[in-house]
């Protein structure tokens, strides 16, 4: 009875055969999965959704700033996403005389809004399967280097095929572990400006303490637009520039949800990892997490203690604390739920259920025979070096100045040539001018990078095995005596590259014995060879373990060939569909599937920053002025629950019903299924989406920006 359990539970890990599990390329949308989106709600057709030749809803989804998801609303080129999408971009534009962070900001004409250098979005154009092409220019005779090395060179040559005679950008990205390569073709839009946010009391309520939670009560959204050259083409920024006339954009509705009630996720997943195998899970919980953890941890604490008295330092760091504490909070989860959903186990048995298919055939045994053992042999080398590496590139690499040092290092190659080339070198100066200029030292502040420094360099000595140490780190160590912190303190006093002024006297005669005397360089020098060392030794179990999983891949798909693959997330567009659901986390506890202002109401804490209620807000709580935007039941909705399946890069993503229209923002994910990159949780995933009822209230009645609300098609 138990084998059979186990089987039935290996089929349903494997297969992505529920409804509600699956990260879908919307290129298969027809051939996979259209039947059972019909079946679960879907009253659109499969063209109304993906269509490379005519408008569909694809052509108003965006990759926003290259790590999230947006959605045109407008069309006029309006983009919702999520506050903490925009974040970074509100953060730059903020100055303490005019903090948008705590205060927002409203566009009420569009010659208010607000230019955010650098920031871009990318439309999807088509999608092209180019595997034979890629795989072509491989052999099973090949080494994984080998094996690499053609794939990026016949991928280049695709890309610069698909690119040319456009303005497009392409990339080939690979699916289920190099089995399969697809093209990808976008046009980017470079001219994206800030129209509407709410302060965080509203658009990040709740912060740390919430993050990752359910009940959850944060309206995180915020709002840009998209310009075009006055030809409809991608332009940079210009006060000529025009609003952008989309292909399609998303009617917004505030007919509400129930429960049971269709619901379709579009967007850009960064990355899952549902095929790792209980070896990389054990490294996981063993090694890596706790790693991260634990310098994160560190990192906050000292950023807390600079940014809480401080509110100019605040304001510099506010965009970094966030991007640190988000995925701090998720590795903690993460080991978490592997742990308590017993996700290594499970694992264990597919690979049990892989090695008696493979062993039960001569010729499969030959391919896929040592598939398990290669597993075991690579996670013994990563094993070694896992410390070594994650506290180089989360700890060492983390230190700010230590970055900027290090993008000095071509210059150096430059001055230390036969004949220096003189051209060259002014390019290098401009560029690392117009870094200057982009904002490093507008977010930087000396004292917190150097106490960083000084605890990161410690912590690396103490957990990093003695023997894997880099000699200038034992140089140090034994020069100060382990007081990392008074050779921080000596460091930046001689260092050229703490300050804008130092910097740029280098740059304005710039030789090779400044940069090499200078003990920040030699540091940021250090890191880098030794991570190179660590990570060349490491790379023998890299090129084992990918061998291996595309082999595990390629066999679990034989394994069950009637069955329905879908591909790790990668940032490429994927479609998810589901159902609004509420949920029941632990024994006894049943979540119901929204919040309301109510809830906003009763988490006020106004001593904690966390939970600060805007007067305003509490104001339009009391008089019931909610406008159209209430449920049937007098409430102000919030937000709501799904059971889509989301990851990374999912945030902003628009949550669409069965007719196409906006119903909320993906923004987060719950801390009960906090495996769900590498496990997904069918009873406990869910997707935590802000209603477009209250995106919508807060527009509207807080804001005042009834020339947004005036601009939407909304759906009564």
């Amino acid at each position: 009875m138990k084998k059979i359990y186990f089987l039935l539970l290996s089929f349903l890990l494997i297969s992505g055969v529920r409804a509600d599990e699956g990260m879908w390329l919307p290129y298969y949308l027809k051939s996979l999965i259209y039947d059972d989106m019909q079946k679960t709600g879907l009253k659109l057709s499969a063209e109304e959704i993906y269509d490379i030749n005519h408008s569909s809803l694809k052509d108003a989804i965006v990759q926003f700033g290259g790590g999230c998801t947006g959605e045109i609303v407008s069309d006029q080129g309006l983009l919702f996403t999520n506050h903490h999408c925009g974040y970074a971009s509100i953060q730059s534009l903020s100055s303490v005389q005019h903090d948008y962070l705590k205060d927002g900001f409203w566009a009420y004409k569009k010659q208010d809004e607000l230019p955010c250098p650098g920031l871009t979005v990318k439309f999807l154009a088509r999608v092209e399967n180019v595997t034979q092409e890629v795989l072509g220019a491989v052999n099973a005779q090949m080494s994984e280097k080998d094996r690499n090395e053609a794939i990026l060179k016949i991928s280049a040559q695709i890309q610069e095929k698909a690119n040319q005679g456009t303005k497009y950008e392409s990339r080939v990205a690979s699916f289920y572990h190099g089995n399969e390569f697809y093209l990808f073709v976008y046009e980017i839009y470079r001219d994206v400006r800030l129209v509407g946010t709410p302060p965080e009391s509203i658009g990040k309520f709740g912060a740390d303490t919430d993050n990752w939670m359910w009940p959850r009560h944060t309206g995180d959204f915020s709002i840009f637009r998209v310009y075009s050259g006055p030809d409809g083409k991608p332009a940079e920024y210009s006060p000529n520039n025009i609003p952008l006339k989309p292909k399609h954009y998303l009617p917004v509705s505030i007919k509400g949800v129930e429960s049971g009630d269709y619901a379709m996720v579009m967007g850009y997943p960064g990355r899952t990892n549902r095929y790792l195998t209980s070896f990389g899970i054990k490294l996981a919980i063993d090694k890596t997490n706790p790693a991260i953890v634990s310098i994160r941890d560190k990192k906050l604490s000292i950023m807390r203690e600079f940014m809480e008295p401080n509110n100019e330092i605040r304001i510099k760091y506010a965009s970094k604390y966030a991007g640190i504490a988000n995925y701090w909070k998720y590795y903690i989860g993460q080991t978490r739920g592997l742990k308590r959903l017993n996700v290594a186990e499970k694992k264990v048995q597919i690979e049990s259920d892989f090695a008696h298919w493979a062993n039960a055939d001569a010729t499969r045994k030959q391919e896929y025979g040592n598939v398990l053992s290669d597993f075991e042999n690579a996670y013994k080398t990563l094993d070694q070096y896992a410390l070594a590496q994650t506290y180089s590139r989360e700890a060492l690499m983390g230190i700010e100045v230590v970055g900027l040092a290090r993008a000095f290092d071509p210059l150096l190659t430059l001055l230390n040539s036969k004949k220096p080339d003189a051209f060259k070198i002014e390019e290098f100066k401009q560029r690392i001018l117009k870094a200057l200029d982009a904002g490093f030292f507008k977010n930087y502040y000396q004292p917190l990078d150097q106490k960083t420094m000084g605890a990161m360099l410690e912590m690396f000595v103490k957990n990093v095995p003695a023997d894997q140490h880099f000699p200038l780190i034992e140089e140090i160590n034994k020069k100060y005596k382990g007081n990392f912190q008074q050779y921080a303190a000596y460091a930046f006093s001689k260092t050229n590259f703490a300050s804008p002024e130092k910097v740029k006297a280098v740059l304005d005669n710039p030789t090779a014995k400044v940069i090499e005397k200078d003990p920040v360089f030699q540091l940021a020098k250090a890191i880098a060879t030794y991570y190179t060392e660590i990570t060349s030794k490491a790379n023998a179990g890299n090129d084992l373990l990918t061998r291996a999983n595309r082999l595990f891949m390629d066999g679990l798909r034989k394994m069950q060939p009637e069955k329905k693959f879908y591909p790790d997330a990668n940032s490429t567009m994927r479609i998810t569909f589901g159902k609004v659901l509420d949920y029941d986390p632990a024994d006894a506890v049943h979540y119901k599937y929204y919040t309301t202002l109510k809830g906003v109401m009763e988490k006020e804490d106004p001593s904690n920053f966390e939970f600060i209620v805007p007067q305003k807000l509490k104001d339009l709580y009391k008089a019931n002025d909610y406008g159209p935007y209430a449920n049937k039941d007098g409430e102000m909705p919030v937000a709501f629950t799904t059971n889509n399946d989301i990851t990374g890069g999912n945030s902003g993503s628009p949550v669409i019903n069965a007719n196409g229209e906006l119903i909320g923002l993906a923004f987060d994910g719950n801390w009960e299924a906090m495996s769900c990159d590498i496990a997904f949780e069918p009873t406990l995933q869910r997707c935590i989406v802000v209603d477009a009822r209250y995106v919508l209230f807060i527009i509207d009645k807080f804001a005042g920006a009834k020339n947004l609300i005036e601009e939407l098609k909304v759906s009564k």
